[in-house]
């Protein structure tokens, strides 16, 4: 995998975090490949999930977005890959959750995503994506 790659990789993994965080759905869909599933995992309890689809993910998105008043900010950090080819790759990195609201910030929680990414048409796409969250968001 050339340099170029792992950077069009990172950089997919920030523009998801950014789409979430500004609530633009369009960025946020961009991200996901059709057929992505995502799993999640809060505080060790039960996995929650899969959600099988992008129209199934944006839905757990906009359903959360909707509870939440306070504005959110997804920072992804610490990013490296466990495997990788020319078209695909496995990759972790951090996240640190953190929301303002009334003038205070707070962190809301840490965790994990796991990550696989493939190229689709030229464009790298999240095919696949568990978080492991240390506590409820």
């Amino acid at each position: 995998m050339l340099a170029d790659d792992k950077l069009a990789i990172q950089e997919l993994l920030a523009r998801a975090a950014y789409g979430l965080d500004v609530r633009d759905l369009d960025i946020l869909t961009a991200c996901f490949a059709e057929e992505a599933v995502m799993t999640l995992r809060i505080a060790g309890a039960d996995l929650v999930g899969p959600f099988d689809g992008r129209v199934a993910i944006m839905k757990l998105m906009t359903d959360s977005m909707e509870q939440q008043t306070d504005q959110r900010r997804h920072v992804t950090t610490n990013i490296f890959f466990e495997s990788e080819s020319k078209d695909a790759a496995s990759l972790v990195s951090n996240l640190t959750l953190l929301g303002t609201e009334d003038g205070q910030m707070r962190l809301i929680s840490a965790g994990v995503y796991q990550d696989e990414v493939a190229r689709q048409s030229g464009e790298w796409k999240l095919v696949k994506r568990h978080i492991e969250l240390d506590l409820p968001y």
